[in-house]
């Protein structure tokens, strides 16, 4: 496990490792969550390069009879 520390004006490094697994790029946008005490930097996609992401995805599902008004 990598650790970071967080420098005087709040900002972190991400480790090479960490860069090289996940193939995070100069410039890239990160979208930031936190739960808790914890973060999570997630990647940032355009949607125009989630066109066909859900491609084979089984959309079938059961209705309830009480799912219509």
């Amino acid at each position: 496990m990598d650790a970071v520390t967080v420098s005087p004006k709040y900002q972190v490094v991400i480790p090479k490792a960490v860069r090289e697994r996940t193939h995070i790029k100069p410039g890239e946008k990160l979208q930031v969550l936190s739960f808790d005490d914890r973060i999570e930097l997630v990647r940032t996609r355009p949607m125009r390069k989630m066109r066909g992401f859900l491609h084979g995805m089984d959309a079938t599902f059961v209705r309830d009879e009480d799912d219509r008004v």
